[in-house]
């Protein structure tokens, strides 16, 4: 089954179009976010993955907002412009399929100013050495925001001063063991309202709005040799995937249950609440009754007055993590980088320095062996 040995005519150059299975909502009434479950198949393709791989997919731009720059502009959605890959298509086709109309390039903010029609703040910000000041000023700030009402532009100009749209990668939700030809996907829409405007993450929406049942979805499997299950299947392994970062962990449960891995398995799952927020809760517990999940840890934020993260549960079950690990688990985290990922590893020094009896140091050189032996692995972003 594996991705390494399969080959296939479909990758990041040439992308599969699949078709899309199921696309279906894991929250529950009161839910203040979206998440849903995705279903693609592989069916005809030839590609194949390994769990703890990702999946690439090429998403469109909202169509709303690229009809929104072109009325802005006054350009005609038909006239032919040449794209990053050096093909003449029709604008409304580059800005919908191949530009990226949300982050704003140093071209084209240098073409505002060079039109006049920039905040006074802008041109100073365009100097290469304040590039932490340019990020902190585009932050939630869009292409559509740059436009002035008078500001004019060739569509070739346009479109030459934007970036090429990129692929996003999504930690893949199944094992082909589970799902032959099936590849399945977490989904979190990104939201949020920034000066003025709503904002939309541009694969999340597009994979969530934009892609119903029937429709196709142009994918690639990307390989993550690093995050994997362990190799041995007698060995155990803690899991640490608060929100969509629960989504590898869903496949590497459905592998260590179709090989008949005999090794422990134990996840800390987190949330804002269980009745609206609790991803895969039938299948967990179908997991845990069958033995397949020894142990399932939750942690529900809004659910009590003071917040409870997976850290939290973490160094409430201190005890019982040390004797895990030091029997030579292997402990696995999935999710946010710049909070979750750190506060877990903070908690895992102090689980390591306080029922191991070790100092900071010591502590501290114990986890760093964990990583080098491939005993701790993350896959953060």
């Amino acid at each position: 089954m594996s991705s390494e040995t399969t080959p296939s005519a479909y990758s990041r150059k040439h992308p599969f179009s699949a078709p899309v299975r199921a696309n279906r909502s894991l929250c529950g009434p009161g839910s203040e976010k979206e998440t849903r479950h995705i279903e693609l198949s592989l069916a005809g393709s030839g590609l194949r993955y390994d769990v703890g791989d990702a999946l690439g997919v090429f998403a469109s731009n909202d169509p709303a907002l690229v009809d929104e720059i072109i009325a802005r502009l006054r350009l005609d959605p038909g006239e032919p412009v040449i794209n990053a890959d050096k093909q003449t298509v029709p604008l409304r086709h580059a800005l919908v399929h191949q530009c990226v109309i949300t982050h704003p390039d140093r071209k084209f903010l240098a073409l505002v100013v060079e039109r006049g029609f920039a905040d006074p703040e802008l041109p100073s910000l365009l100097d290469p050495a304040r590039k932490a000041d340019l990020d902190r000023y585009l932050y939630g700030r869009e292409v559509i925001d740059f436009l002035h009402p008078e500001f004019r532009v060739e569509a070739a100009e346009f479109v030459a001063t934007l970036r090429k749209l990129q692929p996003r990668l999504y930690s893949i939700a199944s094992s082909l063991r589970a799902h032959p030809d099936e590849v399945h996907l977490t989904v979190a829409s990104v939201r949020y309202t920034s000066h003025g405007r709503d904002r939309k993450g541009v694969c999340s929406t597009y994979l969530n709005e934009r892609a119903p049942e029937g429709s196709a979805v142009p994918v690639f499997v990307h390989v993550a040799k690093a995050f994997r299950p362990p190799e041995d299947p007698a060995r155990d392994m803690i899991m640490v995937g608060p929100g969509t970062g629960v989504a590898p962990f869903r496949a590497f449960l459905e592998e260590r249950a179709a090989i008949g891995a005999t090794g422990r398995n134990w996840l800390f799952f987190g949330e804002q609440r269980a009745a609206a927020n609790f991803f895969y809760r039938d299948e967990f517990e179908r997991a845990l009754a069958s033995g397949v999940l020894t142990r399932l840890d939750t942690a529900f934020s809004r659910d009590q007055a003071h917040k409870i993260y997976v850290q939290h549960r973490l160094l409430e079950q201190a005890a019982a993590v040390w004797d895990w690990i030091a029997g030579g688990a292997e402990f696995f985290v999935c999710g946010d980088a710049n909070r979750m990922a750190k506060d877990v590893d903070e908690a895992l020094l102090r689980i390591v320095a306080e029922q191991g009896g070790m100092d900071a140091g010591g502590a501290a050189a114990y986890v760093e062996t964990m990583r080098k032996e491939k005993r701790y692995k993350r896959d953060v972003y």
